[in-house]
Parts: C-alpha cells; sequence; structure tokens
C-alpha cells in the first residue's frame, strides 16, 4: 500500500511516497517558490495557485518515479504552513493572494481585539489563545479594513492546507488541528467563538468552512485529477493539517516524553498533550494537534534566518559556517546576538529587531558573530522550552527536524542549551511523512503509533547529550538574553 504526502511550506512544496509494508519512502520530489515582491514592510504574501501548481508538478514527478505502482496509491495527507489566510469568492476564485504566517501588518487589529476582550488574558481566558499578528483572524479583519471590496467578495475562508484539499476533493472542510491557529477556535471545545468572529463581522460565521475531526476522512481525489495523474479511482485525502501538527505525527511526537523542535527559517518546540495546555502568558500556543488530542507549541521567528544572515556577511559556504561555529567555545567569547531580524512571536516582538552585545577588542571576530548568532537562534527555543517546563511538560529527548538539524555543531548547542539528549530523524520530510502516515491513518492501516514504531527512524549517529558544563553557563547566558530582551522593550528600543 502507498500514501502520498504532501508538505506545502512557505519556501517549497516537497512530496513524498511512502510504501507502508517496506517501511520506506520510494519517491520523491520538491518545487521551489518564492514571496511576492515589492509589498510593504511586514506585508508577506503568496498567491495560492502556486502552491496547487507545485503539488501538481511534485505529485506527477513522484508518480512518475514510480511508474506502473502508482496503481498502489490509497491516500494523500496534505500538510500546510499555518495561519495563512486563503479567501474565495461565490466562484471559488482565490480574490487575493494569501496573507502568510509570518506577515506582521496586522499589529493594530490584534490590539482591536485585546481591547474587546479584556487584553490578552481576557482572550486566553476566552478561548485559550491570545491573537497574534501571524495567526488568521487578524488577516481578515486587515481586509475588512483595508480592501473593503475584497471583504464584501468573501465567501470561503480557508487556510493553505484546507484550500489545497479543497483542490483535490472539492469539499470545503476545516480540522481541529490548523482551525486552533486561526485565533477564533475554543481549543478546550473545539467550536469556533461566536463572540471573537462577530467582532470581525457578523458574516465570518457564514465564511468558515465546516469544522471537524481531525481523524476523519477528508474527501476522494477528484475524478479529473485521478485520470491525469493515473491514478485508480477513490483515492483518500485525509484531514491534512498544518505543518507543525503534521510534523509531530512525521517525528513519532505522540507522547511519552518526546518533544520536537524544528530548526527552518523560523523555529517550533512541541509537544503532545492529552488535555489543553493553557498559558496565561500567551506565549506557549494551546494549539490543538491533527490525531485530535493538543499540541502546546512555541514559536520564534527567527532560526535559520539569522545564521544565514551572518553566512551571507562573511561569503562562507556552510562547511565553512560550521568550521567556523566550533572553533569558538561555549559563549562566544561573551558575545550575545538578539536574533529578532524578523520581528518576534515568542516573546510578543512583531516589530523587533536583531541587537549584537557584548562585543571585545579581541571578541569582535567573525566566528565569535557566527557563534553567537547560532546560540542566540537556540537560546529563543530555550526560552520557549522552559515555559513548557513551567506549565509542567519535561521532556526527555528532543527530535530535531528542519535545515538547523543536519550541523553537528547546531546539535551539541541545542542538547547543551536544552539540558535534554537531542537526535535527528534518519527520515528527513518530517510533515510530508506526517501526511503520508495520516493518509495510512485515515486508510485503516493501522494506529497512530503502531504506523510511528514501523516508519519514524531516528539517526541514533547524530544523538547528542548535554554536557554538564555547557548546561549552567547556558542557563545563565539565557537570563541575560531574556534579561536584555524586556529592558529593551519596556525602553521601546526593540
Amino acid at each position: 500500500m502507498l500514501y502520498l504526502g504532501i508538505d506545502s511550506g512557505t519556501q517549497s512544496t516537497k512530496t513524498v511516497v511512502l510504501d507502508v509494508e517496506r517501511g520506506e519512502i520510494i519517491a520523491h520530489a520538491s518545487k521551489a517558490y518564492g514571496l511576492i515582491g515589492g509589498l510593504p514592510a511586514g506585508h508577506l504574501e503568496q498567491h495560492p495557485e502556486a502552491w496547487f501548481d507545485a503539488v501538481c508538478e511534485t505529485v506527477a514527478s513522484c508518480l512518475q518515479q514510480i511508474g506502473e505502482r502508482k496503481g498502489e496509491v490509497r491516500g494523500i495527507g496534505v500538510s500546510g504552513q499555518q495561519h495563512g489566510l486563503v479567501v474565495l469568492n461565490s466562484e471559488d476564485e482565490v480574490i487575493r493572494p494569501a496573507k502568510l504566517w509570518c506577515d506582521t501588518s496586522t499589529t493594530e487589529q490584534c490590539s482591536r481585539f485585546e481591547a474587546a476582550f479584556g487584553g490578552m488574558s481576557g482572550l486566553i481566558e476566552k478561548a485559550g489563545n491570545a491573537i497574534l499578528p501571524g495567526y488568521t483572524i487578524p488577516k481578515l479583519l486587515w481586509i475588512k479594513d483595508n480592501e473593503p471590496g475584497n471583504f464584501k467578495s468573501v465567501r470561503s475562508v480557508l487556510l493553505p492546507h484546507d484550500y489545497l484539499n479543497f483542490r483535490l476533493t472539492g469539499v470545503k472542510r476545516m480540522e481541529y488541528g490548523d482551525a486552533s491557529g486561526t485565533g477564533v477556535l475554543n481549543v478546550r471545545t473545539r467550536e469556533w467563538d461566536r463572540d471573537l468572529t462577530a467582532f470581525v463581522d457578523s458574516s465570518v460565521d457564514e465564511m468558515l468552512p465546516e469544522l471537524g475531526s481531525s481523524n476523519h476522512v477528508h474527501g476522494t481525489v477528484l475524478p479529473e485529477l485521478a485520470k491525469e495523474w493515473g491514478l485508480p479511482t477513490g483515492v483518500l485525502v485525509s484531514s491534512g493539517g498544518g505543518d507543525n501538527m503534521m510534523g509531530a505525527i512525521g517525528t513519532g511526537n505522540l507522547g511519552g516524553g518526546v518533544v520536537t523542535a524544528s530548526f527552518g527559517t523560523s523555529g517550533t518546540l512541541y509537544a503532545c498533550s492529552e488535555q489543553p495546555i493553557i498559558d496565561p502568558a500567551g506565549e506557549v500556543a494551546a494549539f490543538c494537534d491533527s490525531t485530535d488530542r493538543w499540541l502546546p507549541l512555541v514559536c520564534t521567528m527567527n532560526v535559520t534566518v539569522v545564521t544565514e544572515q551572518v553566512r551571507g556577511w562573511f561569503g562562507w559556504d556552510l562547511a565553512e559556517f560550521e568550521r567556523q561555529v566550533a572553533s569558538v567555545p561555549a559563549g562566544a567569547d561573551g558575545v550575545g546576538f538578539l536574533p529578532y531580524l524578523n520581528g518576534e512571536r515568542t516573546p510578543n516582538l512583531p516589530k523587533g529587531t536583531g541587537w549584537i552585545h557584548g562585543l571585545g577588542a579581541a571578541s569582535a571576530t567573525p566566528a565569535a558573530l557566527a557563534r553567537a548568532a547560532m546560540e542566540g537562534a537556540t537560546l529563543g527555543l530555550g526560552y520557549g522550552l522552559r515555559r513548557f517546563a513551567e506549565l509542567g511538560l519535561s521532556p526527555t529527548e528532543i527530535r530535531l527536524t528542519g535545515g538547523g538539524s543536519k550541523s553537528a555543531v547546531w546539535r551539541q548547542i541545542s542538547a547543551d542549551i536544552f539540558g535534554v539528549p537531542v537526535v535527528a530523524l534518519a527520515t528527513a520530510e518530517g510533515a510530508g511523512l506526517g501526511g503520508a502516515i495520516q493518509a495510512a491513518f485515515a486508510d485503516g492501516a493501522g494506529t497512530y503509533e503502531e504506523l510511528s514504531d514501523r516508519l519514524v527512524k531516528l539517526d541514533d549517529s547524530t544523538r547528542c547529550n548535554p554536557d554538564p558544563e555547557r548546561v549552567g553557563p547556558y542557563r545563565e547566558k539565557l537570563d541575560r538574553q531574556m534579561e536584555l530582551t524586556f529592558l529593551l522593550r519596556e525602553k521601546g528600543w526593540l
């Protein structure tokens, strides 16, 4: 039995074919694309059609790779970047480009939600989460405020993976996991909060699609698509989910002390919980997951974006960057790097900027800056892990994914900062694999735990244990980084 996993991200779409019996990914393909250029600062958008074009191209490539075996395909699961806003008109046409998770143009709309519902604490009490600039619902309010003609045309509101599911099946539906990142899902009850939707407009309830279980089948591939791709009729499409929710499935993050840390352009840290984890401070997102449980999550907007920026300053390739970082001792000779180049979500600094501090005559070197950048980005996630501990979540193992996880020196830095053993995945495409596993689950091929035990493989050669001599100093550096962050924020300088 074969299942396709599609991971539609901000930079590219990747598709894999999973052979469940053999426990192997037997085909993969990717297609890159970019952001729409020329927009004002803070506005980050993409054309949804670019996502579907990339899906069609990568699926066709994968099916070509497996040849006659494409007749064995039984299901497809889609992972999509969270929080993006796709709006359709009455003809199911896209009205305008999608505003993405990293779009921070909605700070004014978020402030209005807070003013109307008792501040951040009132919103958390009401639905479990604050409403942050990256979330979906303030984007819809932004369109009403700034593009009233477009808003009047809106008949359907979809998230990125919902849009792809719709293009695959003709069915509009939202599952609990990705829906919890809209800002208007009560994560305790898994129902829309009608007061929050009405704050945008009385018509929003009619724009939202059917809401339901993440464990239910979304639909089947449209006959015309099945014919075009040479697939059998009746290939199911599972509910799919947000990239972090599907990444949890694809990394075997199903409880038992496992936490996943993703080191991509942005960074995420998430766990699986049998009950909602509500953070009164709003720094840990109280999301649902895509297995009908919950996914407490911390998101930072600056991980490899920081290291890539520094690498570009000095014209290094990846191997030279790694060598330079490794040449400097832990602590970067006292150099600190506040990594808020793209603003920040945790802590909430939508207009934040990066700061370098602690430079001395001996430490003002490219290598020290490189290590400080890597440490600063990781300490941002370390702050999130500290919040996890304060809410009662204590991991025994952290599984690393994303481009940063390929760096041996970064893995050791992570173990030392987190104070927990870390290990990378042998199965690299976490979200895509998660989509394929969810499709297999929806097809009755096994429970999530059974499928994960067979299909999710760790690369034990990458395992790093924390160095006791470094854990304490890194804890102190984290204290300094956060104290400086909050001081600068209080002064209005960050």
